[in-house]
C-alpha cells in the first residue's frame, strides 16, 4: 500500500515537467497516468483467480519483483510512447499487487479485529499520499527519471521482506482450471470500454477508435457474464454478487472512485498552473487531504468494529461531497487555508469510508474467494477512478484556448492574466459540482446495504452468509 500510494503520488505532481522534458502532448501525459490504471485494472481480476488457485503469496511477490523492473526501465524511457508501454507493463505488478493486498489482511486477521485492520492499511495508504507528491516535488528538482527509481529500492525491499515473513494461511480454491475464455473476453470488453470512456473524454466521442471501443465493450462485456454463468470455473463468480452486503459495498468503492480520483489531478494543475507554484510547494499543499485520511481511518476502522459501518460509510461519503462543493470558492489567488481547509475534510470523508466499506465488504466472502473478491473490488474502483479522469479532463478542457491549456498543463502558466485562467478556473468548479454530486449518490448506495458488525467468528458462518443474501 505504500508503495502503491508514494508512487501515485510522486508521479502525479511529476507530470508538468514530464510534459516538457519529454515533449509530450497532451494526449500522451494523462496517459501516462491511464495507461498503468487501465492495465491493473483489466488484469486484476485475473490476478485474484490465479491466486486464489496457486496461492496469495507467491502471486503477491511475482508483482512486487515485476514493479521493480518495470520501474527501473520506466525511468530510462526516451519518449512519451516509450513511457506509455512500460507504464502498462508496470500495472501488469500493480494488478498482482492489488488483487492479494485486502484478501491478505482479511485472510491474517479475525473479523472482530478487521475493521482495525484495514483502517490501519488505509493509514499506510494516508501515509504514503503525504509522503509521494512532497517526495516527487524534490525527486522532479533532481530528474524526471528518479519518479521512477525510486520505486525500485522499495519494491525489492517488499519482495524479500514479503517472502521471509508472509504465509499462506487460505486454502487453495478446489474448483481448478483458468477461464481462458471468460478472461479474454472480459480483458478485450473492458480494455474497449476504458480506451473508448478515456480517450472519448479527450479526443471527442466521435473519434474512430472511441467508437470502436465502446461497440466492443457493449457487445464484449454482456458476452462474458453469459460466459462466466456457464462456466465451470469461472474467473468472476457472480454468485457472490448475491450477497446484498457485498454487492452495494462494491457499487459503492466503484463512485468513490469515480468521485475521488480526479481530485488530486485536477489540483495538481490548479496548484503548478493557475497558481504557479514549484512542484515541491504544489506536493506541500496536497498534503492535507492525506491527512485527514491519517487521522480518520483508524478511528473509523475501532468504530466499524464495535457499532457498525453501514451509517459511518455514508456519512463519509456526504462530508467528501460537502467539501468538495466548498471547493467550488477557489480562485487563482485564493488564500492557501481555504484550500488546506477543504482539502482536510475531503481526506477524512474518505477515510471514514474506505476502511469499513472495505471490512465489510471483504468479512462477508468465504476464504477461497477472497481473491476474487478483492479484485472485483479493486477492479471497479480502478474504472471508477479512469472515467473520473476522462469526464473531469472532459469538463476541465472544454472551451479553453489550446495556448492556455499547454501552459496549465505544463506549469508554465506564470503571466497569465485572471481573465485568461477564467475559462479553466470556471470548468474546475463544474467538475467539482459533479464529483460532489456522485458523491452523494454513494451515500444513498451505502445506505441501501445491509447493516454491518463484526462478531468473534473469524469467517461468516453459514446462517449470516444465507442471511445476507437477496431474498
Amino acid at each position: 500500500m505504500l508503495l502503491a500510494t508514494i508512487n501515485s503520488g510522486t508521479l502525479i505532481i511529476a507530470l508538468p515537467d514530464l510534459g516538457r522534458s519529454l515533449h509530450t502532448t497532451l494526449l500522451q501525459l494523462v496517459w501516462v497516468i491511464l495507461a498503468y490504471m487501465i492495465a491493473s485494472t483489466v488484469l486484476v481480476l485475473t490476478a485474484g483467480r490465479l491466486s486464489d488457485l496457486f496461492g496469495r503469496k507467491r502471486a503477491y511477490l511475482l508483482g512486487f519483483a515485476i514493479f521493480a523492473a518495470t520501474s527501473l526501465g520506466a525511468g530510462f524511457a526516451a519518449d512519451g510512447t516509450e513511457l506509455i508501454l512500460w507504464r502498462i507493463a508496470q500495472g501488469i505488478g500493480g494488478a498482482l499487487i492489488f488483487a492479494n493486498s485486502s484478501a491478505l489482511v482479511t485472510d491474517a486477521f479475525p473479523r472482530e479485529q478487521l475493521g482495525v485492520a484495514m483502517g490501519t492499511n488505509t493509514m499506510v495508504a494516508a501515509i504514503g499520499l503525504v509522503l509521494g507528491p512532497v517526495l516527487g516535488g524534490a525527486l522532479v528538482s533532481i530528474s524526471w527519471h528518479w519518479v521512477f527509481w525510486f520505486n525500485v529500492p522499495l519494491a525489492l525491499a517488499g519482495t524479500v521482506w514479503g517472502a521471509a515473513v508472509l504465509r499462506e494461511l487460505a486454502g487453495r480454491d478446489t474448483v481448478r482450471g483458468l477461464d481462458l475464455l471468460g478472461t479474454g473476453t472480459f480483458v478485450a470488453g473492458l480494455t474497449g470500454l476504458v480506451l473508448g470512456v478515456s480517450r472519448g473524454g479527450i479526443s471527442g466521442w466521435s473519434d474512430s477508435v472511441v467508437i470502436v471501443g465502446l461497440i466492443a465493450a457493449a457487445v464484449l462485456l454482456p458476452a462474458f457474464v453469459a460466459i462466466e454463468y456457464r462456466a465451470r470455473a469461472p474467473m468472476l463468480d457472480l454468485t457472490i454478487f448475491r450477497n446484498r452486503m457485498f454487492s452495494a459495498a462494491t457499487a459503492a468503492a466503484f463512485i468513490n472512485g469515480l468521485s475521488r480520483f480526479a481530485l488530486m489531478f485536477v489540483f495538481v494543475f490548479y496548484f503548478q498552473g493557475a497558481q504557479g507554484d514549484d512542484p515541491i510547494t504544489a506536493g506541500l499543499k496536497l498534503t492535507p487531504m492525506a491527512f485527514g485520511m491519517l487521522v480518520a481511518s483508524p478511528l473509523a476502522g475501532i468504530w466499524a468494529d464495535r457499532r457498525g459501518s453501514r451509517a459511518l460509510a455514508a456519512i463519509g461519503m456526504l462530508v467528501s461531497a460537502a467539501a468538495l462543493a466548498l471547493m467550488t470558492t477557489l480562485q487563482p489567488h485564493s488564500p492557501y487555508w481555504q484550500s488546506v481547509l477543504w482539502l482536510f475534510i475531503v481526506g477524512v470523508g474518505s477515510g471514514m469510508f474506505n476502511s469499513p466499506n472495505t471490512a465489510a465488504m471483504m468479512g462477508t466472502v468465504p476464504a477461497h474467494r477472497r481473491g476474487v473478491a478483492a479484485g472485483t473490488r479493486t477492479m471497479l474502483q480502478n474504472t471508477g477512478a479512469v472515467i473520473s479522469i476522462a469526464f473531469v479532463l472532459a469538463i476541465v478542457t472544454s472551451a479553453v484556448p489550446k495556448t492556455v491549456l499547454f501552459k496549465i498543463f505544463s506549469g508554465l502558466a506564470k503571466g497569465l492574466t485572471d481573465a485568461k485562467l477564467a475559462p479553466f478556473i470556471a470548468n474546475m468548479h463544474t467538475a467539482l459540482w459533479v464529483l460532489a454530486a456522485t458523491s452523494v449518490v454513494g451515500a444513498l448506495v451505502s445506505v441501501m446495504r445491509p447493516s454491518h458488525r463484526s462478531t468473534k467468528a473469524t469467517a461468516p458462518s453459514a446462517i449470516e452468509a444465507q442471511e445476507a443474501l437477496v431474498p
